[in-house]
């Protein structure tokens, strides 16, 4: 049985929230744990009501700059990104 949390952020800010449905099932119906993180991230990060990937505050600057990180408690191997700009930073940290 896999059980997958997932947490749409905290803005302060009050607003709609979004269902996570999706990105939950995409965890659910991963092979791995790190696919499970991977998969129900994306979900996220492309969902423009999130404060992830698409969603982002802007930088200064107006642009989207995005930071992710990932580890793998059962190897101990740990992956990040910062400050990047491509669509899913978490499949770079991966």
């Amino acid at each position: 049985m896999a059980i997958v949390f997932v947490h749409g952020g905290v803005s302060g800010v009050e607003r709609d929230r979004p269902s996570l449905a999706q990105a939950v099932a995409a965890g659910v119906a991963a092979r791995s744990a790190l696919d499970a993180v991977e998969l129900a991230v994306v979900v996220m990060e492309d969902h423009p009501a999130l404060n992830a990937g698409f969603g982002s505050v802007l930088n200064r600057d107006g642009r989207v700059e995005l930071d992710a990180g990932l580890a793998d408690g059962a190897g101990g191997r740990c992956g990040g990104v910062a400050a990047t700009t491509v669509q899913n930073p978490i499949r770079l940290a991966r």
